[in-house]
């Protein structure tokens, strides 16, 4: 073996050595890039904060919920009317500034999903908004379980004062005409007896019922054929 090939033989491992330094090197400076690259992409993803909205509302107007100045967008996010019914407003009310503030974020959700923050082009970069829309709150869901339990008791309340309104059946009007026996009992000219009529007390004393009823009328009562045994009649 020449010289020349010993040499070469002995600096053999020297070189693979450097070359595994290098590879490990390489490895090294991708394992230490690669926690960035997914800190980088998750920042992207991330949603944006919970006040992202309150935010975008004090830019487009001045946080009120409920404006409705005429310009033909309504609400805190200034919905127009077609996108709020495109993306299920109606389901709330007719327009943004009728509905609660939890109903506007949830279909603002939408429209931010479907659209992104471009729908709101200066005040979504003013209010730094950036990732996805923030969770909608469980207050809309909420404020339907709230109006549906309103509008049941709402409706038991009416069949409540409906029932009472109902006039009762004249059950009580014995009851009434005993009382006003009780209190004719100590005046009168007859006796009312079991089975009389007006008629027939009139007939005997050479009256008429009418006659009869309209001098005793505060003991009969407002019913001419209901008369009561025991009642006191001035004849």
């Amino acid at each position: 073996m020449s010289e020349c090939a010993d040499t070469t033989r002995e600096n053999a491992p020297e070189t693979h050595r450097k070359g595994q330094v290098r590879t490990t090197a390489v490895l090294a400076g991708a394992a230490l890039l690669a926690p960035l690259g997914l800190l980088a992409a998750s920042g992207n993803a991330a949603a944006a904060d919970s006040g992202v909205w309150d935010r975008i509302a004090r830019c487009e107007s001045g946080g009120n919920w409920h404006i409705n100045t005429g310009n033909g967008y309504y609400g805190g996010l200034q919905f127009s009317a077609g996108t709020w019914r495109a993306y299920g407003g109606s389901a709330y009310a007719a327009t943004a500034d009728q509905a609660s503030k939890s109903a506007q974020i949830a279909v603002a959700g939408k429209v931010q999903r479907a659209q992104g923050w471009g729908a709101w082009p200066v005040c979504s970069a003013k209010a730094g908004a950036s990732g996805s829309a923030p969770a909608a709150s469980s207050g809309t869901v909420s404020e339907k379980s709230t109006t549906k339990t309103k509008k049941s008791t709402s409706e038991s309340t009416t069949k409540k004062s409906t029932k009472k309104a109902t006039p009762s059946k004249p059950a009580n009007t014995p009851a009434r005409g005993t009382n006003n026996a009780s209190r004719g009992t100590s005046r009168g000219d007859y006796t009312v007896r079991e089975g009389d009529t007006l008629s027939a007390i009139a007939a005997q004393h050479g009256t008429t019922w009418r006659k009869v009823y309209a001098a005793n009328k505060s003991v009969i009562g407002a019913d001419p054929d209901l008369i009561v045994p025991g009642q006191q009649l001035d004849l």
